[in-house]
């Protein structure tokens, strides 16, 4: 990126627009409270720095940077491939999303791109080894599409018969960055977004349980493998799809199905929960999909679920959520070459800590004793 020895005037000849409103998006303010903020600069300024339309003189971008949290060589234009303007994230619903919301988020997934491709300069990260499944746009996707195209993905990342030991850790050894961060957005679920190079995964960090952090971690992998640019966002036929995926992906057929009951039988279905690692919600439905329990029993347990409170807290806790280690481990092997993170965070002009957001690991489903 920016050279940090870049005087404030070569920054501002070098001042890339994108970066003006990736900034802004990231501390969620709309123009008109970035221009409150700063005091000297309309929201019609900002406007137009945006678009490209003008640049924003040496003192003015010391001001925004000041108001936005980030270093000056922040706006200067990175030495690497710009992301598409027009990558977006799979978001779950955008009803339950507000626009600024899912910016904030988005920009948070910009910024760990720019964190891998950074940290690439100085280390070897995983190669990205994503299979997709070709999609015939006339045709939609049928369940037996799906179930084979999770059972091809096993098959090309060599994952052995039964339960995925670490979904997380599978997904980053194949390139992909997962992240999980811990920032002030309502109804944000875990989302992907498809950059060609560097495909990001983001688990919500409020869901401190390991089995539907799992399942979450599958379901975006599905929306990578399945829908590329094709799918199209928050449609309910394209959720369904991701979420078929992670089911197939977590519990193959082949695998389980001689073990699901057909009956409700909650101690067996606890053991399936401890031993495959999803949720009893999902063992259910796995049961009904694959035809062993029949339509009425499973209506049955699913209103049981509700009855009993598990639809929200479920028994037979599994410990912590699967972390993600990738990025953490690859500024621990930068720093063993000299690097330190200090040298790295002002060499590539990202917001420090914007960065320790990004590589926070303190998720948990138990509150920790502090001492």
């Amino acid at each position: 990126m920016s050279d940090p020895q870049l005087d404030p005037g070569d920054i501002a000849a070098l001042f890339d627009r994108a970066r003006l409103r990736m900034a802004r998006e990231l501390r969620g303010l709309t123009q008109v409270q970035l221009a409150r903020e700063v005091g000297s600069v309309t929201a019609a300024s900002i406007s137009q720095f945006e678009n490209g339309h003008t640049r924003p003189a040496t003192a003015t971008l010391r001001r925004l940077a000041v108001a936005l949290r980030v270093p000056l060589s922040f706006f200067a234009a990175p030495a690497r491939p710009p992301a598409r303007d027009q990558v977006n994230g799979f978001f779950r619903s955008l009803r339950s999303t507000s626009p600024r919301d899912r910016q904030q988020a988005l920009a948070y997934v910009h910024l760990a791109r720019e964190l891998a491709l950074e940290l690439e300069k100085h280390v070897a990260l995983p190669d990205l080894n994503l299979p997709r499944v070709p999609i015939d746009g006339g045709q939609p996707l049928q369940s037996a599409d799906i179930e084979q195209a999770a059972a091809q993905v096993r098959e090309h990342w060599n994952v052995p018969r039964g339960p995925i030991k670490d979904a997380v850790r599978l997904l980053e050894m194949n390139g992909i960055i997962v992240v999980r961060f811990r920032v002030n957005m309502e109804k944000v679920d875990a989302f992907c977004v498809d950059f060609p190079d560097r495909p990001v995964v983001t688990l919500g960090a409020d869901k401190g349980l390991r089995d539907r952090s799992r399942f979450d971690a599958a379901h975006e992998l599905g929306h990578l493998v399945l829908h590329r640019v094709t799918g199209k966002i928050g449609d309910k036929a394209t959720e369904r799809q991701a979420h078929e995926f992670a089911a197939a992906f977590l519990m193959p057929a082949d695998d389980i199905k001689s073990e699901l009951p057909e009956r409700l039988d909650w101690p067996a279905f606890l053991h399936l929960k401890a031993k495959w690692h999803v949720s009893l919600a999902a063992l259910l439905m796995r049961a009904k999909t694959l035809g062993i329990m029949s339509e009425h029993t499973f209506a049955q347990g699913w209103k049981s679920l509700s009855v009993r409170g598990w639809r929200k807290v479920e028994p037979g806790p599994l410990g912590n959520p699967e972390t993600p280690v990738l990025l953490q481990r690859a500024l621990e092997l930068m720093e063993t070459t000299g690097i330190s993170f200090a040298d790295f965070i002002n060499r590539s002009g990202l917001p420090e800590a914007d960065i320790r957001t990004l590589l926070s690991r303190d998720i948990s489903e138990r509150p920790r004793v502090e001492i």
